[in-house]
């Protein structure tokens, strides 16, 4: 049908259908040279005209060249090619995307290209393009935001847990609360927030959540906490987001007990707090209840409420060897007096530290803790020649051309070793096992360079391990 229609159409008519059915019509002669082109309305500001009498393959970006190629090449009489997007440089410079199909009507003859206008949809795609850079932009910045509520969360002294208004259920606790409430962060997230609280609480709970369900606001309440872990001041504020309305839930520490605990009076809390050795009063499980300003001083913390509710194993000690023998120490005599040791600070600082240390039995078992910097020892080893061992980089420098580097070297490795060895018997008490794990040495290895060294008493023969 379409054959007979055509056969009764002349050039013109064929030329006039061409224009109307491509924003661009292109023809090329058999050397790729543009002799006429067809350009749409839309088309007549990007000086197409000027295209005539050059290769076809001229007028494009670099790019674009192989396509144009195989639009040359695989022009047939039987069919148009596949239609492939090519871009032209415009004088607004901006290039101008046209989307090219080619056919060749008869064979060995000029070959026809037809061409659609495709700024719209490149603009169409630019724009997508800035909108997923936008979504971008703004998904960093809402990671960022949630980093931050991430990390004051969890390194904020303060106890709180976010809870559903609605179901009562906690959706997240801080490592502060999950100590107060004596289980860890993960079983805490799920429970309902009445059931971590003493069953005293349980009606005064329920109804600073109904005032709050109620109002958008409650009141303060006093709450007691489980297992006799004392009481707290519970404070709730609503807040909405995505999911719903939840409720923000501060749990602030009754710290008079700590202050100022049975027989103890306001001035013997004001000597302990300002005497200038570090003292700490625990539990039974070793979470510090209260911490004078010079144990804060040596942790390297700004706050009582720093230390409060953690182990103080976590400062005490040079490894957990070192902390259990003191703790295995108190809890088979009840004291322990001049116990060497270290504190290890918040921001990596060591000191050397000397321990007293007494259990006291009672109502509420608590441990007391005295620490004491250690006073500072000059080493007594001293190299060849009666030299002393020198203490700093400027004694050093001046030992250098008196003895030879090799000699300098093999003796300090000599004494730092004798040191370690005694230090180490001496805060096991002896124990030559626990000292051969805390150098890291198998038990011949101690027993070989005490002998070297002439460290204790090795007269009978080295044991098996």
């Amino acid at each position: 049908m379409l054959d007979q229609v055509a056969g009764h159409l002349d050039g013109e008519a064929v030329g006039r259908i061409v224009a109307a059915s491509a924003d661009l019509s292109l023809v090329i002669d058999a050397d790729g040279v543009i002799r006429d082109a067809s350009i749409g309305t839309d088309l007549e500001a990007e000086n197409i005209p000027g295209w005539l009498g050059r290769r076809w393959v001229d007028t494009v970006t670099v790019e674009s060249r192989p396509k144009v190629d195989a639009l040359l090449r695989d022009a047939r009489p039987q069919g148009i090619t596949r239609w492939r997007q090519v871009n032209h440089p415009s004088p607004s410079g901006i290039d101008l995307p046209i989307r090219y199909a080619s056919i060749r009507p008869a064979e060995g003859g000029p070959i026809l290209v037809l061409g659609r206008d495709m700024r719209a949809v490149a603009g169409l795609q630019r724009r997508l393009m800035e909108t997923q850079q936008a979504l971008e932009r703004d998904y960093e910045r809402l990671r960022a935001v949630e980093t931050r509520y991430r990390l004051l969360f969890q390194i904020s002294g303060e106890p709180v847990l976010v809870v559903d208004a609605g179901t009562r259920r906690v959706a997240e606790a801080n490592p502060a609360a999950a100590r107060l409430l004596g289980r860890p962060a993960k079983r805490v997230a799920g429970q309902d927030v009445v059931e971590l609280f003493d069953a005293g609480s349980t009606r005064a709970l329920e109804a600073q959540f109904a005032a709050l369900r109620a109002t958008g606001q409650a009141g303060e309440i006093r709450a007691a906490l489980p297992h006799g872990r004392g009481e707290v001041t519970v404070a709730v504020s609503l807040f909405r987001g995505e999911g719903g309305a939840s409720a923000l839930m501060r749990l602030v520490v009754d710290t008079a007990p700590a202050e100022a605990g049975p027989g103890q009076d306001v001035p013997t809390q004001a000597v302990i707090e300002a005497m200038p050795e570090g003292f700490v009063v625990t539990d039974s499980s070793r979470r510090v209840l209260t911490a004078n300003a010079a144990f804060l001083e040596l942790a390297q913390l700004a706050t009582e409420g720093q230390v409060r509710g953690r182990t103080v194993d976590h400062w005490l000690g040079r490894d957990e060897t070192e902390a259990q023998a003191l703790f295995a120490t108190l809890s088979d005599h009840g004291a322990v007096r001049r116990f060497a040791t270290v504190i290890r600070g918040a921001y990596g600082g060591v000191e050397d530290v000397e321990v007293a240390a007494v259990s006291v039995a009672g109502a509420r078992p608590c441990l007391g803790f005295a620490i004491r910097p250690a006073p500072r020892r000059i080493p007594e080893g001293r190299f060849g020649g009666g030299r002393e061992v020198p203490r700093s980089v400027e004694q050093m420098a001046e030992l250098v051309g008196r003895v030879s580097m090799k000699t300098l070297v093999r003796e300090t490795t000599d004494l730092i070793e004798k040191l370690c060895i005694e230090a180490a018997l001496r805060i096991t008490r002896d124990n030559r096992a626990s000292a051969a794990e805390m150098l890291g040495l198998s038990r011949q290895g101690l027993y070989a360079k005490m002998r070297r060294y002439g460290v204790g008493d090795l007269d009978g023969p080295i044991e098996a391990e």
